[in-house]
């Protein structure tokens, strides 16, 4: 078959391929990048499902406007007010199948082929795959523990005029660094500076630890004259609530939205009825920040005691940053003492002690630092967060 020239430049998903090696008996996974499913809240969703087919049959089963359906794009929008960001109408956005649509919409609407596009090095996998399928030239901006470095994110801007900069400022996959509040001012006075299109994906930013975070960029625009104009945030309900129900949202300029709308069009017609009116009868009942305070006591003490472990268990043969929210401890190895130093080996060790992880390199663009992993400690309890870990140190030695 001929097949279009576009997949030339993608390849399936390193972590997808990971998955299939994970049927070993008794292996314990810090692969995936998902939530726990056990701290799903069933009854909640379950009662929000049942209050959608009674209140409103007809909006929950048939057919909906592309935008979204009207009763959930105002929880939203009171969703991000409570966060800050107290200027979003529900007509300024519309609601995606996931936040992973709102990014291919943008790739749809902005990228070309040999389009120029800055993303963060390291950063999403399958953003680095979605925009490289429309034709996209990434370039890798370099990170610290606060995220996207803004001088060097400058240079890059003026050297490159990108079509738009993708960025996940709180919490970022896979890297968990948070962008200080500094940093974020910078990005949108960057935006104004050169006239560049800036997006913000902000999946993680309701799973803080301790202090919330600084606001999100969307939050912060109305301080910075112009940058909302140049800004557009991806949003979602899947670490938070459920990956099932598929709701994410985007928010961006009009013009913007008007055209991502259209090609929504074509894509899907519209997000699941039933799952935005699900969605929308959750947040109106008001459950939401009970939720949001159990997973994030939960997250907080299965990354401190994935910390912990590495720290007892590996030592001077890794470095990271502990994270302050998020699903992710990014880690790398330094060789120390003749340990591994290469995540792939690494990773074929450690799923022969019974342990799998994600290997660095597929979440850089270009130049990636083979020395990196990716761990998880969403899904896996404390004891076996410990156990995991201390696999990882027989393999790592």
């Amino acid at each position: 078959m001929q097949f279009a020239d576009r997949l030339n430049n993608v390849e399936t998903s390193a972590i997808r391929e990971l998955f299939k090696l994970l049927g070993k008996p008794g292996i314990i996974s810090f692969a995936g990048g998902f939530p726990d499913s056990a701290m799903f809240d069933v009854d909640g969703i379950r009662e929000a499902s049942q209050r959608a087919l009674a209140e409103e049959p007809g909006g929950a089963l048939q057919y909906g406007a592309t935008e979204g359906y009207e009763p959930l794009r105002e929880q939203l929008s009171a969703f991000m007010a409570a966060k800050g960001a107290k200027d979003v109408a529900p007509g300024q956005l519309i609601v995606t199948t996931g936040s992973q649509q709102a990014l291919d919409l943008l790739g749809k609407t902005m990228i070309g082929p040999g389009d120029k596009v800055i993303v963060e090095g390291p950063t999403f996998l399958a953003t680095i795959q979605c925009f490289r399928l429309y034709g996209a030239d990434l370039v890798s901006a370099p990170i610290d523990g606060q995220g996207v470095k803004t001088d060097e994110l400058e240079r890059l801007i003026a050297e490159h005029r990108p079509k738009l900069v993708y960025l996940i400022p709180t919490f970022g996959n896979p890297s968990g660094a948070m962008l200080s509040l500094e940093r974020r001012r910078k990005v949108l006075e960057l935006a104004v500076k050169y006239q560049t299109l800036i997006v913000e994906d902000d999946p993680y930013g309701d799973l803080y630890f301790g202090e919330a975070p600084p606001p999100s960029l969307l939050a912060l625009s109305p301080q910075v004259p112009g940058s909302r104009e140049l800004l557009a945030h991806c949003g979602s309900l899947s670490k938070v609530l459920s990956p099932g129900l598929r709701v994410g949202w985007l928010v961006a300029p009009p013009e913007l939205l008007a055209k991502a709308t259209m090609c929504k069009q074509f894509s899907d017609a519209h997000t699941s009825t039933f799952a935005q009116a699900t969605a929308a009868q959750y947040l109106k009942a008001g459950r939401m920040p009970g939720t949001l305070a159990h997973v994030r006591a939960v997250y907080a003490e299965r990354a401190q005691a994935m910390g912990d472990a590495l720290r007892r268990e590996l030592g001077a043969a890794v470095e990271f940053v502990q994270p302050q929210g998020g699903l992710f401890v990014w880690a790398r190895l330094t060789g120390a003492n003749g340990a591994v130093a290469d995540g792939d080996v690494l990773a074929k060790r450690a799923i022969d002690k019974g342990v799998a992880f994600v290997p660095g390199a597929p979440f850089f663009c270009a130049n990636p630092d083979r020395a990196t992993l990716r761990l998880s400690f969403a899904t896996a309890g404390v004891d076996k967060i410990r156990e995991g870990v201390a696999r990882l140190g027989q393999a790592v030695a």
